[in-house]
């Protein structure tokens, strides 16, 4: 048989599984790892993320609803768009705030963020 020089499918494979056998053997030898130790990166990732960002959070949270339902009339605060006033009504959602001698404004009681010490307006 004369050689073109062309290697058949027939003999690459072979000669390609040959070289590959000894890796694949030394892989399925490697012993397996607890399962504890590879999922405890994960595990102490989500108690860092837990205490550093969803712990504060909720306690933020929880704050800014009890200074919500403690506002009353006469109270001074600063709203989200940075609205400074007195409350003169409350209610449910809304609550009317005045900005300026007989200006009234109404916003969501949700965009109350600052509760202001009494006179602070005056001092503005």
């Amino acid at each position: 048989m004369i050689s073109t020089g062309k290697i058949s499918a027939g003999k690459l494979l072979p000669a390609t599984l040959a070289a590959f056998a000894p890796a694949a053997a030394h892989a399925q030898a490697a012993p397996q790892a607890d399962p504890l130790t590879s999922f405890l990166p994960l595990i102490i990732i989500f108690v860092l993320f837990y205490f550093m960002l969803i712990r504060p959070q909720m306690k933020r949270a929880k704050e800014q609803r009890k200074m919500l339902e403690g506002l009353q009339k006469g109270d001074e605060v600063v709203t989200g768009a940075g609205q400074v006033g007195k409350i003169t009504k409350i209610g449910d959602q809304y609550v009317s705030l005045e900005i300026a001698d007989g200006v009234i404004t109404h916003v969501q009681k949700q965009s109350v963020q600052v509760l202001l010490p009494k006179g602070t307006i005056k001092g503005i």
